[in-house]
């Protein structure tokens, strides 16, 4: 007979992500890991569900599983690694309460453990053609920018930027980014002017593109996997503005594309063509040094490419 801790393995993509972290971050990730067959088995106990499987592939930085509750409805339960990003999801899921975002049914915030609506987990936004799959995201994220509760422990654009702009400062210090320091230092003078006048405050997703906006039964598109913050709207649309962009790379006329882009977007939602162009440079070019750091070279040539277009 099957154990059950044996049915409850976090997916390959899950520890190969984890286990290449590094330091003492490195080793926490790893306690987390060789427990998480042990807390998934706790939550199954304690909120009574009987689990189906693990979703594969899975994420990054949580592992999923599929299960039903003791009213034989569909659920999931999703177990995350905290961290300062990861740590208010379960704020931002209870003040949306099912409004452009999964449904919440239950959590444990401090264990990281969320009992979630089922989703079609094998179906995104990323399975629409580009400009349908653009309109159906502006569309969701315009439902989940409203104003945060007044006590919220969110953090900050400000804050959270600052944090990746000391990392980028890192970055350009290496080696294998002095053929990039003009991109460097253009997204380093773009994140200090665009929080130095920053309009407004509204709850933000956080790490919201088109893989991150699944299909659902109650309503036809929900987003999942928020890093909430508070800050101005254009910060949330820079992510999206650089999906697919592997295929927007290898066509003509790329950089006309991709500013094409940020006007559609800025206008259909109302934000700043600028601002979301600054934006979009920042958070492109941090993700790429971030990716050269892990060794992922192709991937972080690619996105500095890409900002290199903005």
């Amino acid at each position: 007979m099957t154990d059950a801790n044996d049915r409850l393995q976090p997916p390959e993509r899950l520890v190969r992500t984890l286990s290449a972290r590094q330091g003492s971050a490195g080793d926490a990730a790893r306690d987390w890991l060789a427990a998480l067959p042990g807390r998934a088995l706790h939550y199954l106990e304690r909120w009574e569900l009987t689990p189906e499987r693990v979703q594969r592939p899975g994420g990054r930085a949580s592992m999923v599983v599929l299960v039903r509750q003791s009213d034989d409805t569909q659920a999931a339960l999703k177990l995350g690694l905290l961290d300062e990003e990861t740590a208010q999801e379960h704020a931002a899921l209870t003040q949306w309460n099912g409004w452009g975002a999964a449904r919440l049914l239950r959590a444990d915030p401090e264990g990281g453990a969320l009992l979630l609506e089922r989703l079609h987990g094998d179906v995104s936004l990323r399975s629409l053609p580009d400009p349908k799959a653009m309109l159906e995201a502006a569309a969701t994220l315009q439902r989940l920018w409203v104003n945060p509760e007044e006590a919220h422990r969110f953090a900050s654009v400000a804050d959270r930027t600052a944090a990746l702009a000391d990392a980028v400062r890192e970055h350009r210090e290496r080696p294998w980014a002095a053929d990039a320091e003009a991109v460097i230092d253009e997204a380093l003078e773009l994140r200090d002017a665009l929080v130095a006048d920053a309009p407004g405050d509204a709850l933000l997703h956080g790490d919201y593109h088109q893989g991150n906006v699944l299909a659902g039964d109650r309503v036809p598109w929900l987003a999942i996997d928020p890093k909430p913050l508070v800050g101005e709207r254009a910060y949330d649309l820079a992510r999206l503005v650089r999906d697919r962009s592997e295929t927007l790379l290898a066509s003509s006329g790329a950089a006309s594309a991709a500013r094409r882009r940020i006007s559609k977007l800025a206008d259909s939602l109302e934000v700043d063509r600028d601002r979301l162009r600054g934006w979009s440079h920042f958070r492109t070019t941090e993700a790429a040094l971030r990716r050269l750091s892990q060794g992922h070279r192709q991937q972080g040539e690619l996105l500095l490419e890409f900002a290199d277009l903005l």
